[in-house]
């Protein structure tokens, strides 16, 4: 029997935040929190936004969910790749524990998995790769990527030919950018579909197939351009349709 879930369907798609003090109103104290740009990005593209902070924190979430962003933030703690810690690096380590499991429990379960600037670098961490903690130590002229406290540089980049990248934003693109640490060695299971023209890995694509795609930029800061957004709600869209109807066949013949 074929189920066909209605593109009317808006997928669940899970966010991951911080867990820190926040104001509201006459308010001061800690709060799951997490920029707008992207619960609007996803609600734009068709999706619904259900935010997952770090706290209390079940990897078996990934089961009610048709999609999983691991979004920006702090540092990934060097602790998780066997390096010591730069003058530089700002980590949060329940965040890390948090995110690293909700990586590993999606990618496990073949979950549409779209990975933010600090999320990339926890994809490819995840899977055992490491990062260069401070680029302006090993890369000259890297202000680009981050040219001054909360305020967003430009990155271009060209993507492969035939990933999810370069099927969704073709041979060459830009995006806004805000980050100073970077992919060093690539996780096995892991490889670069974009890249600066310094070398600078841009996007990071699984090679065991299904919809997995860490970007090292941030594309949730430009609404005018949600052709990353819309092929992940899609991705989610058609992983709620093959669960539903592996669901029913299992019922079938039970």
């Amino acid at each position: 029997m074929a189920l066909n879930v209605s593109n009317a369907y808006r997928p669940r798609i899970g966010l991951t935040t911080y867990y820190q003090e926040a104001a509201w109103g006459v308010w001061k104290a800690d709060a799951a929190i997490l920029p707008g740009t992207y619960v609007e990005a996803v609600v734009a593209a068709g999706g619904t936004p259900v935010l997952l902070p770090p706290i209390g924190t079940d990897p078996t979430v990934v089961e009610l969910l048709d999609g999983l962003i691991i979004a920006g933030g702090s540092d990934v703690g060097p602790e998780h790749y066997g390096a010591e810690p730069h003058e530089m690096t700002r980590s949060q380590p329940g965040r890390d524990t948090h995110d690293i499991a909700l990586t590993r429990a999606a990618l496990a379960t073949g979950l549409p998995l779209f990975a933010i600037c600090r999320g990339a670098q926890i994809l490819n961490v995840a899977l055992g790769g490491s990062l260069i903690q401070h680029i302006p130590d090993v890369t000259p002229g890297s202000a680009q990527y981050q040219p001054a406290p909360g305020v967003f540089g430009t990155v271009k980049f060209t993507t492969r030919p035939g990933s999810i990248s370069g099927r969704l934003l073709g041979e060459r693109a830009s995006a806004p950018c805000y980050h100073h640490q970077a992919m060093d060695r690539i996780a096995d299971g892991l490889c670069v579909t974009a890249a600066a023209q310094d070398g600078t890995v841009q996007a990071l694509e699984t090679t065991a197939g299904g919809w997995v795609l860490g970007v090292q930029y941030h594309p949730e800061q430009n609404p005018e351009d949600l052709r990353l957004f819309k092929g992940f709600i899609d991705a989610a869209r058609t992983y709620r349709t093959e669960r539903t109807e592996n669901l029913v066949d299992v019922q079938q013949h039970v």
